[in-house]
């Protein structure tokens, strides 16, 4: 009988651990909208792009994504209504386009870092600064 009721409560342990970890990270697949990132990009690896470009522009998430409209303290992901988004979409593809054509640098490519991003212009800063050199 005690046997049976270590049994039932290591299965139910085991269930609920489970449960936890399929409820923390959502489906490959699942994000909606990617339209310059790849559609099968892994949550961790989407955070990382995000957090990367979040340092690069000296920014929050809020800069590029609107809030959801039921709820305006929390940001709607998918949504296209902030145009910084969408000019975020085209400095990606800019860079990703310089990379491939001069450097010949292969997106994906885990062995070397892309020699053009975010960083290269906007140093931290939401918008580049456009000043010519100072002459000497």
């Amino acid at each position: 009988m005690l046997f049976n009721k270590k049994v039932t409560v290591l299965f139910m342990l085991v269930i609920l651990v489970l449960a936890g970890i399929a409820a923390s990270k959502p489906p490959k697949g699942t994000h909606k909208n990617l339209k310059v990132l790849p559609k099968n990009i892994s949550h961790d690896d989407l955070d990382k792009i995000m957090d990367e470009w979040k340092a690069a522009l000296g920014v929050k998430c809020n800069f590029c994504h609107a809030p959801r409209k039921d709820d305006p303290k929390k940001l709607d992901f998918a949504s296209d209504e902030k145009h910084e988004k969408e000019e975020a979409r085209e400095m990606f593809r800019m860079t990703a386009k310089i990379n491939k054509k001069y450097f010949h640098y292969k997106q994906g490519d885990t062995t070397s870092v892309a020699p053009i991003g975010c960083m290269t212009c906007h140093h931290g800063q939401e918008h580049p600064e456009n000043k010519a050199p100072a002459k000497k």
